[in-house]
């Protein structure tokens, strides 16, 4: 399986805010169309991507870079991911995860944060088992997590 991330632009954007997660998941994560409101909001740190598994729109992520932040260990997050309900279970949300983490490492940073509520189970033993560890701190009701880099 071949992971791209491909920059979100008019010709990949509508296929993009058609996707989404079950109705389950909706608790967990923003709609895609709701991220790229909070990505034009956010720009020059938010970072939106497809996801593409071998040439077909799978689902999308969001990065945010901020190394003018002053905290080291707070520059660099991972926003928004999310796999299309339909194509859920078929180990693509791992090797995206894959694709994120080398995403960051070639961009220079040196961790990666992200939050999650506790409930959501299936997320978080997706993070833990690619390294991610908490961090015992808090993102309003969110836990944190944290992978290093180096």
């Amino acid at each position: 399986m071949i992971i791209e991330l491909r920059v979100i632009d008019n010709d990949n954007r509508a296929e993009c805010e058609q996707l989404s997660v079950s109705s389950e998941q909706k608790q967990y994560i923003a709609s895609n169309v709701e991220s790229l409101v909070t990505a034009e909001d956010n720009a020059g740190v938010a970072r939106p991507f497809a996801v593409y598994a071998d040439g077909k729109m799978v689902g999308f992520t969001m990065l945010a870079f901020d190394e003018n932040y002053e905290d080291p260990n707070d520059r660099y997050w991972l926003w928004r991911l999310m796999i299309d309900h339909r194509l859920q279970q078929n180990g693509y949300g791992t090797a995206a995860l894959q694709a994120i983490i080398r995403y960051f490492k070639d961009h220079g940073a040196n961790n990666i944060r992200l939050s999650t509520k506790e409930t959501n189970t299936h997320a978080l033993s997706m993070y833990r088992k690619a390294g991610f560890r908490d961090t015992g701190e808090m993102n309003g009701e969110e836990t944190v997590l944290q992978l290093d880099l180096y």
